[in-house]
């Protein structure tokens, strides 16, 4: 009997081992994750690496310039993280850059929702921003708390951007904040007012245009913003915009005195080649002059062979190793918005006249922001000098 059971004892202890490696193998077979044998994957990241709103606020309170990019999906996530971009916007352009429209307006949420979860999966150390695209939070407060925590809970994001000047959106910027959601805020050149701008038109060009920049941005910062985006506005209002607010300005065509400094990925590459996306970026191509003329140094450069750490499958042939030349003309802009020599006056292109600045400084005084005025002056004379 002893015998007997000491078998069966056997058996089953046999049987079981067989059942756990034949779903082992099986689990091996059925798995998402790349063999090393085959592909190599992503490197693992440092959780203490990751840049936060007290790392932005360390910075500002420094000195030092922010740099952001946008991404849309996981590749251009990882060369951001790769290049060690501060802060990653997934910014509703993707209507434009990735889905071929003319404006950014047709993208949905759950469109965005999509983009978002890409770029969480690639983007490890960058703050992650998502847009909050047109028609997600104009209608209630209710509506834009809810779009800024599904961009949140689906998206993997850790703060949402809105455009707006308008009392409704300055409304749904503080009760986004309230719910607990960190905010960035968008002046200027705000795509989704073109019907009522009248195109992608420079803001900030005279006297009222440009005090209303300052105003909304103060405005934003009211409502709890933890920064401001200036786009396509002249230096002059940028650096007052800057000067009277305590949180970060992110300038995109507004002159080198913001906080820090933010492209559009494809931009920024010079990648559109295609008629259409000449004709969609028209307003724009100049600010991607430099990048290209980066990309054609870099190639004339002889780049290496592509690294061995690349995700790339052991039968590939590398017929380009485009991924080190996106990298290395993503850390050049950051090494460049870092030390101050990007942007430039070449590409600071919007001008406010000497007769509207004087306007603008008159303004700012009456309204308490002697600061501010004396930063504005300060820089009307060096965008003057740099010219």
């Amino acid at each position: 009997m002893t015998i007997f059971s000491s078998l069966c004892k056997t058996l089953h202890s046999s049987s079981v081992k067989k059942h756990l490696n034949s779903t082992a193998s099986l689990l091996r077979c059925m798995s998402n994750v790349p063999e090393n044998t085959v592909y190599g994957g992503p490197k693992p990241q440092n959780p203490n690496q990751r840049v936060t709103l007290t790392n932005l606020r360390q910075k500002h309170k420094k000195g030092e310039p922010i740099t952001m990019v946008t991404a849309y999906d996981y590749p251009s996530a990882v060369h951001l993280d790769m290049a060690g971009i501060d802060i990653c916007l997934v910014g509703d352009s993707a209507a434009m850059v990735v889905h071929g429209h003319d404006t950014t307006l047709p993208i949905t949420l759950d469109e965005m929702l999509v983009h978002c979860r890409m770029v969480a999966r690639g983007a490890k150390r960058p703050l992650l921003i998502g847009d909050l695209p047109f028609g997600s939070y104009e209608s209630s407060t209710h509506q834009a708390v809810d779009a800024a925590v599904r961009i949140l809970k689906e998206g993997g994001m850790d703060a949402i951007k809105l455009e707006g000047g308008a009392p409704s959106r300055i409304t749904a910027a503080k009760a986004i904040v309230e719910a607990g959601i960190a905010v960035m805020g968008h002046v200027g050149l705000t795509p989704q007012a073109i019907s009522v701008l009248g195109g992608f038109r420079p803001q900030g060009r005279n006297v009222d245009s440009a005090v209303k920049v300052v105003e909304t941005s103060m405005a934003l910062q009211e409502a709890g913003c933890f920064a401001v985006v200036l786009e396509c506005v002249p230096p002059p209002v940028a650096a007052a915009a800057t000067s009277a607010l305590k949180i970060p300005t992110i300038g995109i065509g507004a002159g080198p005195f913001c906080s820090g400094q933010v492209l559009v990925y494809h931009d920024l590459l010079g990648m559109l080649q295609h008629p259409h996306h000449a004709k969609v970026n028209a307003s724009i191509s100049h600010l991607c002059t430099v990048s290209i003329l980066l990309i054609r140094w870099l190639i004339c450069a002889k780049l290496k062979s592509a690294s061995p750490s690349q995700v790339t499958p052991k039968f590939c042939k590398h017929y380009a190793s485009v991924g080190d030349v996106i990298n290395k003309a993503l850390v050049q802009y950051r090494e460049e918005v870092t030390n101050g020599s990007f942007p430039g006056s070449a590409h600071s292109p919007y001008k406010i006249s000497a007769a509207d600045t004087e306007g603008f400084l008159q303004a700012l005084e009456k309204l308490g922001l002697g600061d501010a005025a004396s930063a504005a002056a300060d820089a009307a004379g060096k965008i003057e000098a740099m010219s």
